[in-house]
C-alpha cells in the first residue's frame, strides 16, 4: 500500500517522544507502527563494550509494557558481530533465535516461535546510543519496504533512547542523594542531635532551654565565648525539631566576602554577573523546610542586615539579577561571641534585627564554669579523635592528668580541649596521655616535648587545695549560703548536691550550725580588737 512517509514519520516521532517513561511512549508507538508492520513486540537494548553484556531495558507490546533491566553476555562471536559489523543501520534478520546477538536475548526474553526481526542501530551525532528490535508476527515476514520504513525512524527512535538514559540516570542519582542524605543526618544525629555532652551536668539548663524552644518556629539567639560548642547546639535544636528530616544549612558569616555576600545567601541567576554562567540557588533557598544557622552573625555587614531582616519577616528572597519573588519556608537560629548590645551602642549592628533575633537567648557558660563537664569531654573527644586516626587500642589517662584538665582554665573552651587531646594522642601516639605539657600557671602549652606520663600524689593534694580555697572564699562572699539566688552554688554554676559533695570530700563545713558559728566567731573577734583598741 502507498504511505506517506513524512505523515508516517510526523505520527510515529510524536508518540515515541511523547513521553519520559520509555515504555509508555514504545507502546503507542508499535500500536501506530503495527499499521503498517507485521510487528509484535518492540525493544530498547544498549550494549556494554567492557562486559560484552546486552542490556534490554525496555519491551513493549500493543498491549502492555515494561521497563527492565535484562543483561544477557555474549559470545565472542556475538560481541565480533557487534563490534565489527555496527555501521548505523537496519538489519533485516530472518530467523531471530539463529542470529549471534539477537538469538541469546530472545531466549532471555523468554519469546517463542519461529520470528523474524529488524534491528535498528541507533546513532545521534554519530555516536551509538543503542539498539531498536521490532519481533514479526509468527508465519509472517519482514521484507526490504519494513526495513525502509523503520530506518526512518533512526533519529527519533535515537533521541527517545538518549533522553531515557538520562532520565534514568537523573533519577539513580537523585536516589542516591537522597540516601546519602538519609545517611548524613543519620551520622549528624548521632554526633551531634540529642547526645549533647554535658546535658545532665554543666549544660543541664541549657539543654532544658533547647528542649523548650526546639519543637517552635521562633528564633534563637545562641550567645557564648568561641568554642563553647554554639553549632553543637544548634545542630541539637534543629534535631529534635520537626524540620529534622530538612536541610540544616549553616552560614559563617564572616567568613563570606562583602562582594559575594548576597550571592551566597540569596542565589543569582544566570549572567547577573561577570562569572555566572549558571543560575545558582543561595542558602536561604537551599534551607527551603529546614533551618539556617547564622554563625558569628555579628560579622555581618549593615548591608546585609536589612535584607536579612527582611527575609525573616517576610520569608521570602530574590536572587542577584531576578526580579521573581521566591518564597522560602525557613526557621533561622543565629550565634555570635561578640557583644551585640555593645555593638547596638556604636551603631554596628541593627536594632531592628537585634529585637528580631532576639526572641529566645540562650547563653552558653565557658568551660571554666562548668568544670564537672571535663572528664566527659575528654571521654568524648578520646573516642572521637582515636576513630578518625584509627587507634586500635583505647588510650588511657596517667594518673593526675585529669587534675592537671580540671586545673586550668581552657581559655579556648570545648574547642581547645579537643585540639589538646588530639595533640597528646600525636605525641604519646595513643598510649597513656599525661598532658604534662600544659602549663597551668600561664594557661599556656610548653613548646617542649612531654616527659613520661606521670603524676605525683602531691599535685593532687595541691590540686584540691586550690579548689578547696576558691570554694571557701566563695562561700565567705555568700555568708555561708550554699543554694538559693544568692548561693555559692549559684556562682560556682553547679548543683547545690554537688557542691556540697565536693565541699564533703575537701573537708570544707557547712550548714546553719557552721554559719552561726562562724559569725559568732566573728563577732567575738570584733569585741575583743574593740577591747584592745580602748585599752
Amino acid at each position: 500500500m502507498n504511505i506517506n512517509e513524512s505523515v508516517f514519520f510526523r505520527e510515529a516521532t510524536l508518540r515515541i517522544c511523547g513521553s519520559l517513561d520509555i515504555e509508555k511512549a514504545m507502546q503507542r508507538c508499535l500500536q501506530y507502527l503495527s499499521r503498517f508492520l507485521p510487528a509484535t513486540r518492540l525493544c530498547f537494548h544498549v550494549y556494554d563494550r567492557a562486559l560484552g553484556i546486552v542490556e534490554t531495558i525496555a519491551m513493549a507490546t500493543t498491549q502492555n509494557s515494561q521497563a527492565m533491566a535484562l543483561r544477557t553476555p555474549l559470545d565472542t562471536r556475538g560481541r565480533q558481530q557487534v563490534e565489527d559489523q555496527r555501521s548505523f543501520r537496519t538489519k533485516l534478520v530472518e530467523r531471530m533465535v539463529e542470529d549471534a546477538v539477537a538469538g541469546p536475548v530472545v531466549r532471555q526474553l523468554g519469546v517463542t516461535g519461529d520470528l523474524s526481526g529488524l534491528l535498528l542501530d541507533l546513532a545521534l551525532e554519530g555516536n551509538f546510543v543503542g539498539t531498536v528490535s521490532v519481533f514479526s508476527e509468527p508465519d509472517i515476514k519482514f521484507n526490504r519496504h519494513h526495513v525502509q520504513l523503520l530506518s526512518l525512524l533512526n533519529e527519533p527512535f535515537s533521541i527517545a533512547l538518549a533522553n531515557s538514559l538520562r532520565y534514568r540516570e537523573l533519577q539513580t542519582l537523585r536516589d542516591k542523594l537522597a540516601d546519602d542524605n538519609r545517611y548524613f543526618q543519620d551520622e549528624m544525629q548521632k554526633i551531634t542531635g540529642q547526645a549533647v555532652v554535658g546535658a545532665d551536668l554543666g549544660l543541664k539548663g541549657i539543654m532544658d532551654m533547647v528542649r523548650q524552644v526546639a519543637p517552635l518556629e521562633s528564633p534563637v539567639l545562641l550567645l557564648g565565648e568561641t568554642g563553647v560548642g554554639k553549632e553543637v547546639l544548634a545542630n541539637a535544636i534543629h534535631n529534635l525539631s520537626p524540620r529534622s528530616n530538612g536541610p540544616m544549612i549553616r552560614v559563617n558569616c564572616g567568613a563570606i566576602p562583602d562582594t559575594l555576600m548576597d550571592s551566597e545567601l540569596f542565589g543569582h541567576e544566570k549572567g547577573a554577573f561577570t562569572g555566572a554562567f549558571t543560575r545558582k540557588r543561595g542558602r536561604f533557598e537551599r534551607a527551603h523546610r529546614g533551618t539556617v544557622f547564622l554563625d558569628e552573625i555579628g560579622e555581618l555587614p549593615l548591608e546585609a542586615q536589612v535584607r536579612l531582616l527582611r527575609v525573616i519577616q517576610e520569608k521570602e528572597i530574590e536572587r542577584v539579577g531576578g526580579s521573581e519573588t521566591i518564597r522560602i519556608d525557613i526557621r533561622v537560629i543565629a550565634a555570635t561571641h561578640r557583644n551585640l548590645e555593645r555593638m547596638l551602642n556604636q551603631s554596628t549592628f541593627r536594632k531592628d534585627l537585634y529585637f528580631r533575633l532576639r526572641v529566645f537567648p540562650i547563653a552558653i557558660p565557658p568551660l571554666r564554669h562548668r568544670r564537672e563537664d571535663i572528664p566527659a569531654l575528654v571521654q568524648h573527644f578520646i573516642q572521637k579523635k582515636s576513630r578518625e586516626m584509627k587507634l586500635f587500642v583505647k588510650p588511657t589517662l596517667s594518673p593526675g592528668a585529669l587534675d592537671r584538665l580540671l586545673q586550668y582554665t581552657w581559655p579556648g573552651n570545648a574547642r581547645e580541649l579537643e585540639n589538646a587531646i588530639e595533640r597528646e594522642l600525636i605525641v604519646c601516639k595513643g598510649g597513656v596521655l599525661s598532658f604534662d605539657d600544659l602549663n597551668i600557671k600561664s594557661n599556656k602549652f610548653k613548646p617542649v616535648p612531654p616527659p613520661p606520663c606521670e603524676s605525683s600524689q602531691d599535685e593532687r593534694l595541691e590540686l584540691d587545695a586550690v579548689m578547696a580555697g576558691h570554694i571557701g572564699k566563695v562561700l565567705k562572699m555568700c555568708n555561708g549560703r550554699v543554694e538559693g539566688d544568692k548561693g555559692a552554688a549559684r556562682l560556682l554554676n553547679i548543683n547545690p548536691s554537688t557542691l556540697r559533695k565536693r565541699m564533703k570530700k575537701l573537708g570544707i563545713p557547712f550548714g546553719r550550725r557552721h554559719v552561726r558559728m562562724a559569725r559568732e566567731g566573728v563577732e567575738h573577734g570584733e569585741k575583743t580588737d574593740t577591747t584592745r583598741q580602748r585599752g
